[in-house]
């Protein structure tokens, strides 16, 4: 697969420690859905990112807080080892088979490549070389959503993982259908909190963010071609 843009900037890694999710104030989503695959993390947990990345999700919470009293960030997802991205490619590459009613082995190459080509869109490639590690694997990203005050998800109008456009982040954004402008206003507010703290949004995910990483930097150099930014965290093993 060809190098997303954000693979070519450079990494200077800073040595901060991966750091555990406090679960006050935040909620997980429980069980850990890649776990209840058995994706194989080994005894480290998906509920790590590196320190920096906490302190600014305590600083989102701490603004959300002040708009939406009693509503949280809920972490879907965090830390994730270079094997369980890959157990999670090979996973989607499978779901994706069942749901078209193909077998692997009879697979043409044009049918692979294009499979290929939609999990790859929304899963990084579980890429060996430090040089080009996947997001969740250097402890800068997170995939998280929003939780009410009565305890009850906030609806975002897809699930997270969802392979279709309904995850752009404003793919309600033009809709004049009520339900729909609520889901936008769901994720707008979730991306204000998140960009305050210092957090960018991937382009093609509502419910990721990151800070720190190669995607981090190349997003803010979008922003602003001056700011030069590169890259703080690498992988993790």
């Amino acid at each position: 697969m060809p190098l997303k843009p954000y693979k070519l900037v450079p990494i200077q890694e800073c040595g901060e420690p991966l750091v555990a999710i406090p679960p006050d104030p935040f909620t997980f989503v429980r069980p850990h859905p890649y776990e209840n695959l058995g994706a194989p993390y080994d005894n480290k947990s998906p509920f790590y990112v590196r320190q920096g990345v906490l302190e600014r999700l305590l600083n989102a919470q701490s603004q959300l807080q002040k708009s939406h009293s009693g509503w949280k960030i809920q972490i879907f997802d965090a830390y994730r080892p270079l094997a369980v991205q890959q157990f999670m490619v090979d996973h989607t590459f499978a779901e994706v088979l069942q749901q078209k009613g193909l077998t692997e082995s009879e697979l043409t190459e044009p049918e692979r490549a294009a499979i290929l080509e939609l999990v790859y869109e929304f899963w990084a490639l579980p890429d060996p070389n430090p040089a080009h590690p996947p997001p969740h694997s250097t402890g800068g990203a997170v995939d998280i959503t929003l939780v009410d005050a009565t305890g009850q998800v906030v609806d975002m109008g897809s699930p997270i993982d969802e392979l279709s456009p309904r995850s752009y982040p404003n793919h309600f954004a033009t809709s004049k259908n009520g339900p729909e402008q609520t889901y936008h206003a769901h994720r707008e507010l979730l991306n204000w909190v998140m960009t305050q703290a210092g957090f960018q949004r991937h382009p093609g995910e509502w419910w990721h963010f990151c800070y720190g990483d190669q995607m981090w930097a190349w997003l803010m150099n979008q922003a602003d071609p001056t700011f030069a930014a590169i890259a703080r965290y690498g992988r993790i093993a």
